[in-house]
C-alpha cells in the first residue's frame, strides 16, 4: 500500500510547484497622460485603466497598478517577471519584445502646436524646419526619427514637452487625437498640423509572461469591446471612439 501513497503524495508535491507561478500577482506600469492613465490622488484612474481593472476583476487575477515615468514604466515591463505596460503602442520595433493584449483603443497621433505660434507647417514635411518635442522611450520618437524629423527634443515625460508646447520651448509635439480632441473641447490654446500615425494601444507585457494568462486577459477585453463596456467607458472621460 505504501507504493501507491508515495506516487500520490509526490504528484501533489509536483502540482504545488506549479501553483504558485498561476497564483503569482501581475505588475502593470504606466504613466501620466490623462485621461487615459493617471492619478486621481494616489488612485490610477483613466478610460485605459479602468479596462485593465475590469478585465483583471473579471478574470480573477490579483494585480497591481503603479503609475511612473514612462521610461521607467516601460523598461520595467521589458525585463520585469509577470510585468505589463499599458497604453502601449503596438509598432514593428516593439512587435517581439513584448506579449500583447490589445487594443485599449485604435489612437492616430497627430502633431499640434500652440494656437497663436509661429509655426506655419500644414503637412509633415512642412513641419521638418522646426523643433518637435516628444519624451523618452515614446513610439512617437521613432515615428519621428523614421519620417527624417531632424530637430527633437526629447523630455522626460508627455507632461514636460506638453508645458514646454504651451511656453513657445518647442514648436510642435504629437499627441493622441484623442486627447487632442479633449484639450481643444476644453478651450486651451492648440491647433492641429497633420496626422503623424495611426496605431494600436495595447498592454505589452514581458516576453516570459503566462500564455494562458495572456489569452485569458485577451478573451476578457475582446468581450469588453464587444458589449460596448469599452465605448462606454471612452464616453465617461469624454471621449468619443470612431466608431
Amino acid at each position: 500500500m505504501r507504493k501507491p501513497l508515495l506516487i500520490f503524495a509526490t504528484s501533489l508535491f509536483s502540482l504545488s510547484l506549479l501553483s504558485p507561478a498561476r497564483a503569482e500577482t501581475v505588475h502593470f506600469t504606466t504613466e501620466e497622460y490623462p485621461p487615459f492613465n493617471y492619478r486621481d490622488g494616489k488612485m490610477p484612474v483613466g478610460a485605459t485603466t479602468e479596462q485593465v481593472q475590469k478585465v483583471m476583476a473579471d478574470i480573477g487575477v490579483s494585480y497591481t497598478i503603479t503609475v511612473l515615468p514612462w521610461i521607467r514604466a516601460y523598461n520595467q515591463a521589458l525585463t520585469d517577471p509577470m510585468t505589463c505596460v499599458f497604453a502601449t503602442a503596438h509598432n514593428e520595433e516593439r512587435n517581439s519584445l513584448f506579449k500583447w493584449v490589445e487594443p485599449l483603443l485604435i489612437d492616430r497621433s497627430v502633431l499640434i502646436k500652440r494656437r497663436g505660434s509661429k509655426v506655419a507647417a500644414t503637412n509633415l514635411d512642412e513641419a521638418k524646419q522646426y523643433l518637435v518635442g516628444t519624451w523618452r522611450e515614446d513610439y512617437t520618437a521613432t515615428i519621428l526619427r523614421r519620417n527624417n524629423f531632424p530637430r527633437l527634443d526629447i523630455g522626460n515625460d508627455f507632461k514636460a514637452s506638453l508645458k514646454k508646447l504651451m511656453s513657445d520651448r518647442i514648436d510642435m509635439m504629437p499627441i493622441s487625437e484623442f486627447y487632442f480632441d479633449k484639450l481643444k473641447g476644453e478651450g486651451n490654446a492648440v491647433e492641429r498640423v497633420a496626422v503623424l500615425s495611426q496605431q494600436s494601444m495595447g498592454i505589452a507585457c514581458q516576453k516570459d509572461f503566462p500564455d494562458d494568462l495572456l489569452s485569458r486577459m485577451q478573451t476578457r477585453l475582446s468581450a469588453l469591446i464587444a458589449d460596448g463596456t469599452q465605448k462606454r467607458i471612452f464616453l465617461k472621460y469624454g471621449l468619443h471612439l470612431g466608431n
